[in-house]
């Protein structure tokens, strides 16, 4: 069982509204240890027989990353791709540019950097982004 599987037992954070929609779009990003497109996410419910629209499928994604329970980032082609947060504290993500996995990672001296910056040129902080792409062992075994 990997690491990601055993934190998952947890009963995620899905928002005020716990609808059957929301819970199988949960359900698909916990077994999922990448970023993926809401469309990906969509083709997987309807796979299961799960009857979610696509738009349901973005609303809900769209809510889920405003509390927190889902991460977002852009990938390089400008589509937003989403994951299931693992941690409820800031993270950062290390991604693999080939098949898309992904660790949450802790931001290190980049939190202090993002603070230092924003001081040098009169800003408050209010948030950073900070994600690595590379590209992960299976891949580079595989090649």
């Amino acid at each position: 069982m990997s690491t990601r599987q055993a934190k998952n037992d947890s009963t995620p954070k899905i928002g005020a509204r716990n609808t059957r929609q929301r819970s199988a779009v949960v359900d698909v990003l916990k077994e999922i240890d990448r970023f993926a497109s809401a469309q990906s996410i969509h083709r997987e419910l309807t796979d299961r027989g799960q009857k979610v629209g696509l738009t349901t499928v973005y609303r809900t994604l769209q809510t889920l990353t405003e509390v927190g329970a889902v991460d977002a980032l852009n990938s390089d082609t400008g589509e937003t791709l989403y994951r299931h947060c693992l941690t409820d504290r800031h993270h950062h993500h290390l991604v693999c540019t080939s098949c898309g996995r992904s660790e949450e990672i802790d931001g290190g001296p980049v939190e202090e950097w993002a603070k230092q910056t924003a001081e040098k040129f009169g800003f408050e902080l209010s948030g950073h982004d900070a994600e690595i792409f590379g590209i992960c062992q299976n891949c580079k075994q595989s090649v």
